[in-house]
């Protein structure tokens, strides 16, 4: 896994990116290793679930790239809640499938360990036509923008994107190993 990532990182070209978010599997493995160690000074998302066993997770993984000198820019906390059925839209009774304040407490732990502020960007509610966008390549804030998983994607997506750093003009520190 870490030739591919490192292959993907150099031999891709990316063009001048505002941002690249990797979606890597939960905890401190191999591939997170190996990523933090190819782009020191990468910006991290974290993401948990409400669960406790879930957040300890993500508190680790978010302490691990502050080793890697990653900097933890936000927690995500996914799943955090199940949208009555049998409620109107507006009432937004919620049900707590797997508990409530992962995310929350994961961001908490983070900036008290790092002594900056980690907010919560996003609690994003269990949503079917969320996974189903996401299995027909429909993105829900394009699908149902109105929805409240959509309203909470773009939330984070405003908070990340107006922070004015980009990656125009830095480096990956890598080295493409074929020339165009």
């Amino acid at each position: 896994l870490d030739r591919a990532a490192q292959q993907m990182l150099a031999d891709v070209y990316w063009g001048d990116l505002d941002a690249l978010f990797l979606d890597l599997p939960p905890g401190t493995g191999d591939v997170a290793i190996s990523l933090g160690q190819h782009l020191p000074n990468a910006e991290v998302v974290v993401v948990t679930t409400p669960q406790e066993a879930a957040a300890e997770v993500a508190e680790r993984a978010g302490t691990m790239a502050s080793m890697m000198h990653q900097r933890v820019v936000g927690v995500i906390e996914n799943m955090s809640w199940l949208p009555c059925p049998h409620c109107p839209p507006e009432d937004e009774h919620r049900i707590d499938v797997f508990g409530s304040g992962g995310g929350e407490r994961v961001a908490q732990t983070l900036s008290q360990r790092f002594d900056y502020e980690v907010p919560v960007l996003a609690s994003i509610p269990l949503d079917v036509a969320l996974r189903e966008g996401g299995d027909i390549g429909k993105p829900i804030v394009e699908a149902d923008p109105a929805s409240a998983s959509a309203r909470a994607l773009a939330r984070a997506a405003e908070t990340l994107s107006g922070r004015g750093r980009g990656l125009v003009g830095m480096q990956l520190g890598l080295t493409p190993s074929a020339k165009f």
